[in-house]
């Protein structure tokens, strides 16, 4: 009976004990943005189809061990807007403008809000972004949810110098932005993280 006994204590242990879970993220890493175009502030997005994640683990207990100091290399070149003729204007006319052919983006602070049982889990995330030979840190609020993690934020082009960019693209696009091209850029990612939780049965 007591043999038993300490079987079914083990059972319960595997089954419900709190235990501890490990971390990581795989599969590519999808940075987004959408612009803004003419004065009625038409959005236009895409992504980029070549990223280079560099994690600062490969496995972490929790967010901050396995994010912060995380990087993403971005050959700005690879911009996809679902349009090949405004990608290439993009290329030439907008990120050619700027000093550097790669953007970067470095992961320096998670912090998690307070969250609800089954519901995604909310928080915000700072990055620090290259861009133009000048680095910023830029606020994402992010969301977790079924092994998947969203971010977005918002950067104006005017905190980066990238002024002479700005006007190059709208004068280029002059008649297609009726004259407007604004300087604010929503900007976001998509990661996946898995979690693999062992019960603890001391």
């Amino acid at each position: 009976m007591k043999k038993l006994l300490t079987v079914l204590t083990m059972a319960y242990g595997m089954l419900y004990g709190a235990g501890s879970c490990d971390l990581s993220q795989y599969g590519n890493v999808d940075v987004t943005w959408k612009s803004y175009k003419t004065p009625a502030k038409i959005g236009v997005g895409g992504h980029f189809t070549s990223v280079e994640y560099q994690a600062a683990a490969p496995v972490a207990k929790n967010f901050k061990k396995l994010l912060i100091g995380s990087k993403v290399i971005i050959n700005s070149d690879s911009v996809d807007s679902n349009n090949a003729g405004r990608d290439a204007t993009l290329v030439k006319f907008f990120f050619k403008m700027m000093a550097g052919a790669n953007l970067q983006a470095e992961i320096v602070d998670i912090k998690a809000h307070k969250v609800k049982r089954g519901e995604p889990k909310p928080g915000v995330i700072t990055i620090a972004v290259k861009m133009n030979g000048v680095t910023r840190k830029v606020p994402m609020n992010y969301r977790y949810f079924k092994g998947e993690l969203s971010a977005k934020g918002v950067i104006d082009l005017f905190d980066f110098k990238a002024e002479s960019a700005l006007t190059s693209i709208n004068t280029t696009c002059y008649d297609l932005h009726s004259g407007k091209t604004w300087s604010d850029v929503e900007i976001g990612f998509d990661m996946k993280i898995k979690a693999v939780c062992l019960p603890d049965i001391k």
